[in-house]
């Protein structure tokens, strides 16, 4: 697949994640979808779905759990979402948009693996920050330890759209969006910016994958990387959902380790996913 160099503006012609997985065509992914990401009135409601799923934006494997989920107003604050519900295939929830602006809507993770030993027998831990200390014991040998941080999320605006809830968060992998998520429009230019810990990320391989899977005979997935102020460029080909992931640090390449051995773990690894919609021009 080639690489689109600085600056990093890819055309998508033809057109989760589940933790770690990489960005390939027999991925999982991770998103929240809602179910408009453009709406007008008083007091209107969406539904969101939330799932990691094979086929994008199908309900095929299981629910993306909501337990991290945050929700951004257009003032800034959070808000509570309505009839929260998690099930076989996916979660949902309902939101009502009281206020003019743009909402931001996050599921955000932390998570820990470990491999250990413990009386010679090979161990392995994974599950939150807080269970690490009570697993695994204090007389455990060859400890590794990996932290994975995790945002999944997407946007709506209620009439007039602002960027309060655009900004950085300052904290993990997340994506800024430099063109307003209301103005995504078929045929049009959209520029992004990748940051780590609010700080821009350079050569960043970005991944771009329109919605309506099954309804073609390919993933059509597009990679571009982040020029040196982590930015880079997308110009919608049509009308769709779309998702962007990314993953740092990149993946080591090489050889695999010797039989018998483990593949050294990374200390700590972030993923980011966005669900955007594209209207029509």
């Amino acid at each position: 697949m080639k690489r689109i160099k600085s600056p990093a503006t890819v055309a998508l012609v033809g057109i989760l994640i589940v933790g770690l997985l990489p960005f390939s065509a027999q991925a999982h992914r991770q998103w929240i979808a809602p179910s408009a990401a453009q709406v007008e009135g008083k007091a209107p409601y969406i539904t969101v779905d939330a799932a990691v799923s094979e086929s994008l934006f199908e309900m095929d494997s299981f629910p993306l759990k909501l337990d991290g989920l945050v929700i951004t107003g257009p003032d800034g604050n959070n808000i509570t979402p309505e009839n929260p519900y998690t099930g076989k295939l996916r979660s949902a929830f309902d939101l009502q948009l009281n206020q003019k602006g743009t909402y931001r809507m996050a599921v955000v993770t932390e998570s820990v693996m470990a491999t250990y030993k413990l009386n010679g027998e090979e161990k392995r831990y994974r599950g939150t920050p807080d269970g690490l200390a009570k697993e695994v014991p204090a007389n455990a040998e060859n400890l590794q330890v990996s932290r994975t941080f995790g945002r999944v999320e997407s946007f709506v605006t209620n009439g007039k759209p602002n960027d309060t809830a655009l900004q950085p968060v300052g904290k993990g992998l997340e994506m800024q969006p430099l063109t307003h998520p209301s103005d995504y429009m078929a045929g049009e230019p959209a520029r992004f910016r990748m940051l780590l810990d609010g700080k821009p990320v350079a050569s960043l391989n970005v991944t771009i994958v329109p919605g309506s899977v099954r309804y073609r005979d390919a993933l059509q997935e597009t990679a571009v990387m982040t020029d040196a102020n982590g930015e880079f460029s997308v110009t919608w080909p049509i009308a769709e959902r779309y998702w962007i992931g990314a993953s740092y640090p990149p993946r080591a390449e090489g050889p695999p380790p010797a039989p018998g051995q483990p593949r050294p773990m990374v200390p700590v690894r972030y993923s980011y996913s966005a669900t955007v919609q594209v209207l029509p021009n």
